[in-house]
């Protein structure tokens, strides 16, 4: 039974060495051709990515501050309803420690 497991796990290290050494030669042959399209549309693309950070950077400073003023609602909207049960849970804190016993 070992022996069997042994040639299946040479076998397998034989097809993925087969598959690592076929998938770098395809990265080879085709390096050219990606640095060649890289090169080309880097160069084309670059004026609309340099536009896209600048319309980001605008957004983010207009919309920026109306997304913290809407979190900030929220919580307090949130917490609001809230206020009651923590006066509450004050006076009854404030009752037992008036009245605690000493522990001995």
């Amino acid at each position: 039974m070992g022996a069997i497991l042994g040639v299946v796990g040479v076998v397998v290290a034989g097809v993925l060495a087969l598959v690592l050494l076929a998938k770098a030669v395809i990265w080879l042959v085709l390096l050219p051709l990606r640095l060649l399209f890289g090169l080309i549309f880097g160069v084309l693309l670059l004026p609309l990515l340099i536009l896209k950070l600048i319309i980001g950077a605008v957004l983010l400073v207009v919309v920026g501050p109306v997304v913290v003023l809407a979190v900030l609602a929220a919580v307090v909207g949130l917490a609001v309803p809230l206020l009651p049960l923590l006066f509450v849970a004050f006076v009854v804190w404030l009752l037992l420690k008036s009245t605690s016993a000493a522990v001995a």
